[in-house]
């Protein structure tokens, strides 16, 4: 009996255009593509035809910035809760950040222990971040060669005392190890320059002006001038993580105009909320770097438009109620993360809208960039003959309101919640294999490690 599937649509999202097309699927590949209604399409080639109408049917959504926490805090979030609602998302792939779980990845045998704890628990596929941490510098090449996709560091304290910041001299020693290697490495661009006003400190921790105060734009300019200048020196590939600031913007572009192989990411907490609007106590809001003013926003969008930021991710950090310390409200002492993995593609949609963008735009920064910058774009982030089949079939016209109920990360906190959001997903395919759908989740986790391809090949969960 024939194993292949056909899934028809009469919208289906090919390249830069959306048409009918029937799309053949086998082993988890994408074996053909025929433009049309898919009649021609005899029950006798297929074990299934999966005809979805008018539903439109989209590359899933690659997110390759997600705080997991497994091993040692799945107080916080764990693989089962966070790939479910990445799959109710119609993300299809996550990449995991290498803290805030214990231990971090930074060595081997820790990435092997979250391997370990990882296996039998995704939904949809995850690739994994290993981190750079002073002293570390032997056991990145092992690292890499066991199939993480590159490298996190941080030049600011992390919040875990476990993954240690770096500053110039540890990069120094790590950069040249890392040159003519696939890796990338990924930086949280602030640094504790001096510049932040002390008098913050005498000010109501309540509100949230007083948090950001805390951490003006000059940390992160300060940072993505060393990025730049490293990356530069050493022509590693360097990644800059949720870039919060516009400010920041001349650097970068200057950057790449010298010939630096940098890109930059951006989230939508920074393209979806502004500083003005955040109530007092509202800690759900807080993260790092913080959510800026609407001018700056604007400019981010514009950034977007221009190319000048490559990609949009979620930054999924979610934790417990008690370390957001929703009792007292204070921003200083509450954890600084936003749970919104599940929520990314309606977010981007209904904000996209907004900003005179289109679902080019979108495929192109939540799907084929991010692929691209985790070593995986010669098989996800597109429809196409032999990437792997991981779609998502959604609604972009209908509306839903983020509630307890619909979210299926651990931690029922956001700053989204009772926010109504437009782009509604139906179904969530992973390598042909549907794990989602209306609701429901497939029976097993059906996920994939993707370990880097450069140096390790894919393993089945």
């Amino acid at each position: 009996m024939s194993t292949r599937k056909a899934f028809v649509s009469r919208r289906v999202f090919l390249e830069n255009e959306i048409i009918p097309a029937c799309i053949i699927v086998d082993s988890g590949k994408v074996t053909s593509i025929q433009p049309g209604d898919g009649s021609k399409i005899s029950k006798s080639d297929v074990s299934e035809i999966i005809n979805v109408g008018d539903q439109l049917i989209m590359p899933g959504v690659v997110d390759c910035h997600v705080h997991v926490n497994e091993p040692g805090r799945t107080a916080w979030e764990g693989y089962l809760t966070a790939t479910k609602a990445a799959a109710a998302g119609g993300v299809t792939t996550i990449v995991d950040m290498p803290l805030n779980s214990i231990p971090s990845t930074v060595t081997l045998p820790a990435f092997t222990t979250k391997l370990s704890e990882a296996a039998g628990k995704c939904y949809v596929d995850v690739g994994f971040w290993g981190g750079i941490v002073p002293g570390n510098q032997n056991e990145l090449v092992p690292m890499l060669n066991a199939g993480v996709m590159g490298f996190k560091c941080f030049l600011i304290h992390s919040g875990v005392d476990e993954f240690p910041h770096v500053d110039r001299s540890d990069l120094e020693q790590a950069f040249p190890i890392l040159q003519g290697t696939s890796a990338v490495v990924l930086f949280h661009a602030e640094v504790d320059c001096g510049c932040g006003s002390s008098t913050y400190i005498e000010k109501e921790p309540r509100k949230y002006e007083t948090f950001l105060e805390s951490r003006p734009d000059q940390m992160e300019l300060e940072a993505i001038k060393l990025v730049c200048e490293l990356c530069l020196k050493y022509r590693v590939r360097c990644h800059i993580v949720h870039l919060s600031t516009a400010k920041a913007l001349p650097i970068i572009i200057e950057a790449r105009k010298a010939g630096a192989p940098l890109t930059v990411e951006t989230c939508h907490h920074y393209l979806s909320l502004e500083a003005e609007t955040i109530p007092d106590g509202a800690t759900q809001y807080k993260c790092c770097p913080p959510i800026r003013g609407k001018s700056n926003q604007d400019l981010l969008w514009e950034a977007l438009k221009d190319g000048h930021i490559d990609m949009v991710v979620s930054d999924h950090s979610p934790c417990t109620a008690d370390l957001k310390v929703l009792d007292t409200g204070d921003f200083l002492c509450a954890w600084g993360g936003i749970a919104s993995v599940q929520l990314g593609l309606s977010l981007f949609w209904t904000n996209c809208l907004r900003h005179d963008m289109t679902l080019v735009d979108l495929v192109q920064l939540l799907c084929r960039k991010t692929a691209e910058m985790a070593n995986l774009g010669h098989r996800k982030g597109a429809i196409k003959e032999g990437y792997d089949a991981d779609f998502v079939i959604w609604d972009p016209d209908s509306t839903f309101k983020v509630t307890e109920k619909n979210i299926h990360f651990k931690n029922k906190i956001t700053p989204y919640m009772g926010k109504e959001l437009k782009g509604v997903v139906q179904s969530t395919i992973v390598q042909g294999v549907t794990v989602y759908d209306r609701g429901e989740f497939s029976e097993a986790p059906r996920g994939h490690f993707m370990l880097n391809e450069k140096n390790k090949s894919q393993s089945a969960l």
